[in-house]
């Protein structure tokens, strides 16, 4: 038996994608994160169902977006994609800790910031109390 994504509601999969797509080269958002700023806070399953989804041409940075704490939930699922999302996400600058998560303090986009997006998620602003939704 295969798994089944549930019937999608096609406008909060286009707020999805369209969240997915501002998540700046170098930042990682959480699955959580992603719903909420799409409009479905309480809804991570749901923005992995869209990713699940959605088709090439959407041309989505499918690997800035992590499960909660910075895990590459595509591990256990498909250890193949979880080397390739690493890999990506090294090559944009993005560290990872010595258990294999994302330092999202360092790491995790926060849209609006002090800096703006490009920005977001500095050290400074962790200090600081900032903390995104996971």
């Amino acid at each position: 038996m295969t798994k089944r994504a549930p019937p999608c509601d096609h406008s909060a999969y286009l707020r999805i994608y369209a969240v997915i797509r501002r998540i700046p080269r170098g930042r990682v958002a959480t699955y959580g994160q992603v719903a909420t700023l799409a409009g479905l806070p309480g809804r991570p399953r749901l923005a992995g169902y869209a990713l699940y989804a959605s088709r090439p041409h959407h041309r989505l940075p499918w690997h800035r977006v992590l499960g909660a704490g910075g895990r590459l939930t595509l591990a256990a699922l498909d250890p193949a994609s979880a080397l390739t999302q690493r890999m990506r996400l090294e090559a944009e600058g993005v560290r990872f800790t010595a258990r294999g998560r994302v330092d999202m303090v360092a790491f995790q986009w926060r849209p609006g910031g002090r800096r703006g997006e490009a920005r977001a998620g500095h050290r400074g602003e962790a200090r600081a109390g900032r903390r995104g939704v996971s």
